[in-house]
């Protein structure tokens, strides 16, 4: 007694989510728009602010607790 040849049967759940798992394009182009002048400037000065701050920053000194501190709150 061999198999029958029957259609595959195909579960509603796969079929209603089978468009999550289309294909996507592998890569992606991204184009940066055109900036004007006066644009290029002002993300100039921002990147300059930006690169001063991490330049002078200075993070403040880390806390600590001590062992004992940390027993008695629990």
């Amino acid at each position: 007694m061999g198999k029958k040849d029957k259609p595959k049967k195909i579960s509603a759940k796969k079929e209603r989510y089978a468009k999550f798992r289309r294909e996507k394009p592998s890569s992606m182009t991204l184009a940066m728009p055109d900036l004007t002048e006066e644009q290029v400037q002002q993300r100039r000065t921002d990147q300059q602010g930006i690169d001063n701050f991490w330049r002078h920053y200075r993070r403040p000194p880390q806390r600590f607790i001590s062992e004992r501190k940390a027993k008695s709150k629990r």
